[in-house]
């Protein structure tokens, strides 16, 4: 059966010649793999295969099976079409980083619209973002992802607060088990949770090796809360380019 979604690239793998398998992010369905045949040829037409770099936002009429781990693509076009974040060096390493997140925490195929149109909605604003934004907004989408999916911080920031990593919460009370964020970037984790808008996320005042230490201890917040999360590959570049 036919039907029309939004879905945003996760990952584009090369099969064959001329085709790919593609995992998307999708509006209807969660995520899901589809196979695209003919998207890597040098005719006339281009190389559609752009369509499906990751982070890219499409709208899709696909064939779904629910019998099937495989679908099939019948017309895809651009839903957005970016205007930074896929020549800009800063916003490309930060969407990389977001798709990594996002797809290590997709489990199932599960329909769900309204993480969607957050994670849709988060990507839409970061090609809108300044230099300064940019450089928080790795930080701000991943405590925004983890309120989401579920399992965000409870509680609110207080003098001396610090952040219990295991038990997600702040606390005044420095856990004995030793996994827990210092007062300063709890208050600052805050400030990032509490943010609205772009400018919002800006204004939170970073160094670079503090970015850094919250980027690990985020990190290490969801290795805590996601079975099976794998230490991420995209962390790395982040470091190197805003840390």
């Amino acid at each position: 059966m036919l039907h029309k979604t939004k879905g945003i690239v996760l990952r584009q793998v090369q099969y064959g010649e001329t085709s790919c398998i593609i995992t998307v992010f999708t509006e209807l369905f969660g995520i899901q793999s589809y196979m695209v045949n003919g998207v890597r040829t040098h005719s006339k037409t281009g190389n559609k295969a752009v369509y499906f770099q990751p982070a890219c936002i499409l709208d899709l009429v696909v064939y779904h099976n629910t019998l099937k781990n495989l679908q099939r693509i019948k017309e895809f076009k651009f839903f957005y079409l970016y205007t930074s974040i896929l020549n800009n060096v800063y916003k490309n390493a930060v969407a990389l980083y977001m798709i990594e997140l996002l797809h290590k925490c997709l489990k199932q195929p599960e329909s769900n619209a309204v993480l969607y149109h957050n994670i849709e909605k988060a990507f839409l604003n970061l090609d809108k973002a300044n230099a300064t934004q940019t450089a928080n907004y790795s930080l701000y989408y991943t405590m925004a992802l983890a309120n989401w999916l579920g399992f965000g911080l409870n509680g609110a920031y207080a003098k001396t607060s610090v952040i219990d990593l295991l038990e997600g919460k702040f606390t005044q009370n420095i856990p004995a088990h030793g996994h827990y964020i210092e007062e300063e970037l709890s208050s600052i984790t805050y400030q990032l949770l509490q943010a609205t808008s772009l400018d919002d996320i800006g204004a939170v005042q970073l160094s670079k090796s503090k970015r850094q230490e919250l980027l690990q201890a985020y990190e290490a917040f969801f290795v805590y809360h996601i079975s099976d999360f794998i230490t991420l590959r995209s962390l790395p570049v982040l470091y190197t380019l805003f840390g």
